[in-house]
């Protein structure tokens, strides 16, 4: 029964934001609310686990250790991330969670961003640095990390059109996102060198 009432509360929260009321969900189960709270001592502990689920849950080690993968040329590693990622997250629930966290719940929004700064943007920066020929011995700047951080605002805001604003977006989503990887890849190598050059002054 646990896993029911998680897979109802992730659709649920998906609908409604973080804001809805557990009385309402327990509705939709067809249980009562303290049943509910035989699973869940409170609304926390259940967005908690829903934030497990959906956020953390959506993310595969193995995607890091492929993009770190340097017998592979960079942009076959980037597009494969994202495929990847894209299949994993974007879905209805997924995606309208993310969002009511980044509205809602600041808590889990500050959680996940610092999962993806330290799982992806970090290692991505190092990846574009070595594609770029830049030293990795100096600290990463705020603007590497805006850059990488971009790619990733690009492709998710894919997302965003097709299940928060409700827009036509292609159905051959895996086109849509490597074209955005390759893109970006075409550009970010020589804007990692001017930044390289501006720190060295």
């Amino acid at each position: 029964r646990e896993k029911l009432i998680i897979a109802e509360a992730v659709k649920f929260f998906a609908e409604v934001g973080f804001e809805g009321q557990t009385r309402a969900l327990a509705q939709r189960l067809g249980v009562t609310q303290p049943l509910l709270y035989r699973y869940f001592p409170d609304k926390e502990a259940l967005i908690e686990r829903v934030y497990r689920e959906v956020f953390l849950g959506g993310w595969d080690t193995d995607w890091n250790r492929a993009l770190t993968d340097r017998s592979r040329p960079l942009v076959d590693r980037v597009e494969e991330f994202y495929l990847n990622y894209t299949k994993a997250n974007f879905s209805y629930e997924r995606v309208r969670l993310f969002m009511f966290a980044g509205l809602k719940d600041e808590s889990i929004a500050t959680r996940y961003m610092a999962h993806v700064r330290e799982h992806l943007f970090l290692p991505l920066c190092g990846e574009m640095r070595a594609e770029a020929g830049v030293a990795a011995d100096t600290p990463l700047s705020p603007l590497e990390i805006e850059l990488v951080a971009g790619l990733h605002g690009a492709i998710s805001y894919v997302g965003l059109r097709r299940w928060v604003y409700k827009t036509q977006t292609p159905e051959d989503m895996d086109a849509v996102i490597i074209q955005l990887v390759r893109s970006y890849l075409a550009g970010i190598p020589d804007a990692f060198r001017a930044f390289a050059k501006t720190a060295a002054r």
